[in-house]
């Protein structure tokens, strides 16, 4: 768990720090959460006898992901790589330990 940083004797950013920090642990929960859930959609796909890589599921996520970034004034180059992270992160929980 990250702890909260020095806010430097600025009024109010040693709150926000500390709010920071509070949603990166959230964030950090949510991709735990995110990976078991690959993990079992991996076994799915094994028994199914699917291959783990499905790009144009893939796509979709990050077209999703694109329109969230739009919709909230966030530049989509950002939204796009942090997502592609987070599929390359959870097809590599979907596939198994040699």
């Amino acid at each position: 768990m990250i702890g909260p940083s020095d806010g430097k004797g600025l009024p109010g950013l040693a709150d926000l720090r500390v709010e920071i920090e509070r949603i990166d642990n959230q964030l950090l929960d949510l991709v735990v959460r995110r990976v078991m859930v690959a993990r079992r959609i991996g076994a799915a796909k094994r028994a199914a006898g699917l291959p783990v890589l499905d790009p144009q599921r893939e796509a979709t996520v990050v077209r999703r992901a694109a329109t969230f970034a739009r919709d909230n004034d966030i530049r989509e180059e950002d939204i796009r790589g942090l997502v592609w992270s987070l599929i390359g992160l959870t097809r590599r929980a979907e596939t198994p330990d040699p």
